[in-house]
């Protein structure tokens, strides 16, 4: 009984494969190409990579748009004429 529960032990653990690398915001931040390719296939394909990776797409992209948030708010002197 215990050589079939440490056979079926080992099968189970060789039958996880080394899982895929994910992309960290921080990587993604560092290498614009990798990022222009990830959010292509997002909108191609969001399904087959996934919500997480895409998430981590979405924030990058904010991040890069939006700077680090510390610039202030400086209005125009003047005001707008509509």
């Amino acid at each position: 009984m215990n050589k079939v529960m440490l056979l079926l032990l080992v099968a189970m653990l060789t039958a996880c494969g080394k899982s895929e690398s994910t992309d960290t915001v921080e990587a993604l931040a560092t290498n614009p190409e990798r990022l222009k390719e990830l959010r292509q296939q997002c909108k191609t394909e969001r399904a087959k990579l996934g919500d997480e990776l895409c998430n981590r797409v979405a924030e990058v992209t904010n991040q890069r748009f939006f700077g680090d948030g510390k610039t202030p708010y400086t209005p125009s002197k003047e005001q707008p004429k509509f």
